[in-house]
């Protein structure tokens, strides 16, 4: 009877332990198309991720790099003082978007060209987002705006 009991609860244990391991699995598999993640202008051009790669892009709109296309189409390019990459993007851009502003853009890096699908711009004159501070610093090229 008592041998019942361990192997019963043995049991138990295994199956609560094999239900966690494939609930953890499901659950990053879930989240593996939802992680987006950030690139400089110097990263990407360091290393190319794959065309098929979706992740977010930041740092400055170059200055004169704005073209406006047939419709809503826009071409620019975005720097972080080490490295420009052109941009397309089609569809209403953000009203602070301008040139030398902070911008954070997602999509996929096709041929040479970051083709946006989403399109970030700052909030305030002093705001820029976190990561693109960072890249801006690691180039050497960033001007904290409150000095």
């Amino acid at each position: 009877m008592r041998s019942l009991k361990k192997t019963r609860r043995i049991q138990i244990i295994v199956l609560a332990f094999v239900s966690m391991a494939i609930a953890t699995g499901l659950i990053g598999y879930a989240m593996r198309d939802g992680i987006n993640f950030f690139r400089s202008p110097s990263q990407v051009i360091a290393e190319p991720p794959s065309p098929s790669e979706v992740f977010r892009i930041g740092g400055l709109v170059a200055e004169g790099s704005i073209v406006r296309g047939q419709g809503e189409e826009v071409q620019f390019s975005v720097t972080d003082g080490g490295a420009t990459i052109p941009v397309t993007f089609t569809g209403i851009l953000p009203d602070l978007f301008e040139e030398n502003q902070g911008m954070v853009g997602t999509g996929s890096y096709v041929n040479g060209v970051f083709k946006a699908t989403e399109i970030l711009a700052k909030h305030d004159e002093t705001y820029m987002p976190k990561e693109v501070i960072d890249a801006l610093k690691e180039q050497g090229t960033y001007v904290d705006p409150n000095s």
